[in-house]
């Protein structure tokens, strides 16, 4: 057999092992905790469906979306859908939510009361001062029935755009980082979770109430529009919403990151 049949041999082997998985590659881009971390859990189950998954980190939340509707990346995970939602809305991408995955969920507390029902009337709530979050902490406090707002669906409301409130509540908006601190000048705050972490708060032990899992900040995997049928796309759908997922998240983040599936 001369050489150029045994090359032609060696590289038809190559591509019979090498190339077969080079089909499944593919890219993903996210920020580094939780998200990166979460792929590559599964990561080494998609390698035994043949899917070789690259992960790309990335830190500048402007990249990700533009890499994917470029087609420098397959999916992303980073982001919740109405951050996702004004960068379409921006820029034109033409992507999509493939799954809820995660959630770091935005709580209640108190150092005074154990129950939302004890809250007095005018009662002080410390809420952060930031749009994003100030909008989130209203829909939690709307979510309990405490308080209902002009528009629910409002993701940039502040106190004035508040509806009902029963109690009379007083509403003091402090600078998110701050409202651990607060704790102790007012009947209940409305802390995200880093900054509750940060406290030695504990979210599912210490909040009165927490973000559920049908808040719109749960974050996402996003793909392209049309890819949704990909296989490496459905095995990672099926990989990140497991009940494997599942338990390595309350485990792995204690309350601090909630499933969202």
């Amino acid at each position: 057999m001369n050489k150029s049949i045994l090359l032609s041999i060696a590289s038809l082997s190559l591509c019979l092992f090498g190339c077969s998985n080079a089909k499944h590659r593919f890219k993903v881009a996210a920020t580094p905790l939780p998200h990166a971390q979460m792929l590559e859990f599964i990561r080494p189950d998609l390698k035994a469906k043949g899917i070789d998954m690259e992960v790309i980190i990335v830190e500048d939340y402007n990249i990700p979306n533009r890499a994917l509707a470029g087609h420098e990346v397959d999916a992303n995970f980073f982001q919740h859908i109405p951050f996702m939602e004004e960068q379409i809305k921006q820029f034109g991408y033409k992507i999509q939510n493939l799954a809820k995955i995660e959630l770091e969920p935005m709580g209640v507390y108190s150092k005074k009361i154990h129950s939302l029902d004890k809250l007095a009337n005018k009662a002080k709530i410390a809420i952060p001062n930031d749009p994003t979050n100030e909008a989130r902490a209203l829909a939690l406090l709307a979510a309990q029935g405490l308080i209902q707002m002009k528009n629910p669906r409002n993701l940039q409301a502040t106190v004035i755009d508040i509806a009902k409130n029963p109690k009379n509540l007083q509403f003091l908006e402090v600078d998110a980082a701050m409202l651990p601190r607060s704790l102790d000048d007012v009947d209940a705050a409305v802390i995200n979770t880093n900054y509750a972490i940060a406290a030695n708060l504990s979210p599912l032990k210490d909040a009165l109430a927490l973000e559920g899992k049908d808040s719109p900040y749960a974050n996402i995997i996003a793909i392209r529009i049309g890819d949704e049928k990909r296989p490496e796309i459905e095995e990672l759908k099926a990989a990140m919403t497991s009940e494997k997922m599942k338990e390595f998240i309350l485990k792995q983040y204690q309350g601090a990151v909630l499933p969202a599936f």
